[in-house]
């Protein structure tokens, strides 16, 4: 796994840039914008948010605070879509082959930075097919264990995994995603091995640890933070960089013993690959000036999720390292799709 470890630095570098983005949202008013508004009379009917995951989930829920407030302010009705599937793919598919209007728009996970490597045959490419509109949230992956585990900070969970080998279990929200590339990062980075056990969804694998099924996972914040709250598991740290307002007790890896380990289950909006960039700037513009809102920012913040912004060019630019980053990832561990 020698080639993962090299990927660190290079991680922090990038995703330390992307949270530096959230001081550019706030610097946004409700009267004013980062951009020029483009001269336009989009739009005009009703804008399609696909979602790739069932109604519900943490992925599903920031799209309806976003799109409900975009209905708001661009004077349409703004529907969300939940396509679920194929680890997003059958989302992106359906946005990628939508017409490049600015009316269907795909509210995308980290998952689609993921499917690259993991799915060889993928019948669209990602980075032509899809136009990058906007990076929206990231919420933090928290590491936790079943209250029976004798372990209470990262290094305590290293020691334990390391006198126990080949004893210890790990969950995920299945093979292939970020549940279960996140945990093997951070175990190569210690030093360490756990036995990945998958399940379907990022709510069955908590309720695993809850249940003292397997011992730990790393699951999006929003997932296990009431869970956490309760006491029905132990949180040990939260993946980014910062610490969660969520969880405001529970130090990061960073701060835990693991300098410069970041990753986060990252969300943001996509068009269709050749949408005009006049659509796309307003749609940028208009989603940057939502993310802006404190009465967006609470409700986001009550999911554990953090805003991000960011330009489209900045999204390209990101979405193309993150591409590169889980290739390496996924190559190294030998990931097979499920």
């Amino acid at each position: 796994m020698n080639a993962l470890r090299q990927i660190f630095q290079f991680t922090t570098n990038i995703l330390s840039k992307s949270f530096a983005l959230a001081g550019l949202v706030f610097a946004v008013t409700t009267t004013g914008s980062v951009f020029a508004q483009p001269a336009t009379t989009y739009p005009t009917q009703p804008i399609k948010i696909v979602v790739p995951f069932p109604p519900g989930g943490a992925t599903d829920i920031i799209a309806r605070i976003i799109g409900q407030k975009m209905s708001e302010r661009m004077g349409v009705s703004v529907i969300i879509e939940n396509k679920a599937g194929a680890n997003g793919n059958i989302a992106s598919e359906a946005v990628a082959r939508a017409p490049a209007d600015g009316y269907t728009l795909l509210y995308n996970t980290s998952s689609i930075a993921l499917s690259p490597a993991l799915y060889k045959n993928l019948s669209f490419d990602t980075q032509k097919d899809l136009a990058p509109v906007i990076l929206t949230t990231v919420v933090p992956m928290l590491l936790a264990v079943n209250p029976s585990v004798p372990v209470n900070n990262v290094m305590e969970l290293a020691a334990f995994l390391k006198s126990k080998p080949g004893l210890v279990t790990f969950g995920s929200a299945g093979i292939g995603n970020i549940t279960h590339l996140s945990p093997l990062l951070m175990m190569d980075q210690l030093g360490v091995t756990a036995n990945h056990i998958p399940y379907k969804g990022s709510a069955p694998s908590v309720m695993a640890v809850v249940a003292g099924e397997v011992q730990f996972d790393m699951e999006p914040m929003a997932v296990g933070l009431q869970f956490a709250k309760e006491g029905r598991i132990k949180p040990l740290a939260v993946s980014t960089l910062q610490r969660s307002p969520a969880l405001p007790n529970v130090p990061t890896l960073d701060e835990s013993g693991m300098k410069g380990f970041e990753v986060g289950a990252w969300q943001g909006i996509m068009a269709p690959g050749k949408t005009s960039a006049v659509i796309v700037n307003r749609l940028n513009t208009e989603i940057m000036q939502i993310l802006a809102l404190p009465e967006i920012n609470e409700k986001l913040q009550a999911h554990g999720a953090q805003i991000l912004g960011s330009t489209p060019a900045e999204y390209a630019s990101y979405l193309d390292s993150e591409i590169k980053r889980w290739d390496k990832v996924v190559k190294e561990s030998n990931t097979k799709p499920e």
